[in-house]
């Protein structure tokens, strides 16, 4: 069959994508007190009155709780909310990659159980990928899953488990235990189960960033036995399953758009008449946005046509990192402040909070190296 062809124009979005955006900026001013920066924390309430609207689960069929939208549509819901900083956290992994996981590799019976649940904003994912010394080099994972009566046991651990200490469930990647030979394929066994978090034998410790918050998590499992019906997809596919998932993870507006606000208000600070060095920064910064988005956006048009964006979504990842953490260096070269987390002035605290925050960006979704070797093997250079 051939792959089908890519038509879509990113500068162009469709009628009821436009219509779209206003119908998002007239809901984020109702619940404007919600919106922080860098971005929205987790909460469950705005999650389920974005269910209320069909904004979760957009593209997804009808008879798994899905809209049938078009991907447009999603992106420029996605694209509103993050530059609000509207607390996206309780329902995002699982629209964003979760339900398009399981929709893809799941039973008919996980379909209808985990799907409507997420759409409706009432159940949470986190991702159980990276782990202690293997990070996103996730061919090297060593969590062991091994068969028993009725599922299987699982042991290992995960790190930088975002929100595992408030989600329902966590899709996670092991691999099944071999014959304790070295497998000259490196993929070889990798598995993924839905796992829930409420499991005997489940531990979780928080692991703070630099401001002191508790967003990341390790997972320690300890004979952890996952029912058989929890199997996502077949022993010795999670490789397939997990790239196909990083597509959707990689790809989004949300690894170049963290630090609009930031963005927003060194515009603001600027002027009508900027100096001419200032303008030329604030340029270069405000293209790269408008790059990034188009790239992005194009990649939202490949998903609407049922293509693959791996490479490209990894280039995304990759230039969006970079992008992010230069935001914060290029505002202090600019409008040089003192920073102070709990200052009043926005712009002080802004800046504070983005440099804390800079050195996770290269982190989260993918380390530099990672994505590079993606991105090499894509291109055929490796």
């Amino acid at each position: 069959m051939a792959a089908p062809m890519f038509r879509f124009d990113p500068v162009e979005l469709p009628p009821e994508a436009l219509a779209m955006r206003a119908e998002v900026r007239e809901f984020l001013g109702q619940h404007q007190e919600l919106m922080k920066f860098p971005r929205g924390d987790f909460n469950r309430e705005f999650s389920r009155a974005m269910g209320r609207k069909g904004w979760i689960g957009m593209t997804w069929p009808k008879r798994y709780g899905g809209g049938e939208r078009s991907a447009f549509e999603r992106y420029v819901l996605i694209e509103e909310m993050l530059a609000a900083g509207a607390p996206l956290g309780a329902h995002y992994t699982g629209d964003r990659q979760s339900g398009p996981n399981i929709i893809r590799f799941g039973t008919d019976e996980q379909k209808q159980f985990f799907c409507p649940k997420i759409a409706a904003g009432e159940l949470t994912f986190c991702i159980g990928m990276s782990e202690p010394n293997s990070g996103s080099d996730l061919a090297g994972t060593r969590t062991r899953a091994v068969k028993v009566d009725g599922g299987y046991k699982i042991n290992g651990s995960k790190l930088w488990t975002s929100n595992a200490h408030r989600a329902d469930y966590a899709i996670l990647f092991c691999k099944m235990a071999g014959d304790g030979k070295e497998e000259p394929d490196r993929h070889a066994g990798a598995t993924q189960f839905l796992l829930d978090l409420k499991l005997p034998g489940i531990e979780i410790r928080p692991v703070r960033n630099l401001l002191g918050e508790h967003h990341f998590n390790e997972i320690f499992l300890t004979d952890v036995v996952v029912p058989k019906n929890r199997l996502l997809g077949q022993e010795g596919n999670g490789w397939n399953q997990v790239t196909s998932e990083l597509a959707f993870e990689r790809s989004a507006p949300d690894r170049f758009l963290v630090l609009f606000q930031m963005l927003r208000e060194m515009v603001r600070m600027a002027g009508p008449s900027p100096d001419k060095a200032t303008a030329a920064a604030l340029g270069k910064l405000i293209a790269q946005l408008v790059t990034l988005r188009g790239m992005s956006l194009s990649i939202a048009g490949m998903l609407q046509e049922g293509m693959q964006p791996n490479t490209e979504s990894a280039v995304v990842k990759d230039l969006g990192t970079r992008y992010e953490q230069d935001i914060p260096v290029v505002a202090r070269q600019l409008f040089p402040v003192e920073p102070e987390l709990e200052a009043v002035e926005t712009y002080v605290a802004m800046i504070a909070r983005s440099t804390m925050n800079a050195p996770r960006f290269s982190i989260q979704g993918g380390t530099r190296e990672i994505l590079r070797g993606i991105i090499a093997r894509g291109l055929g250079l490796r």
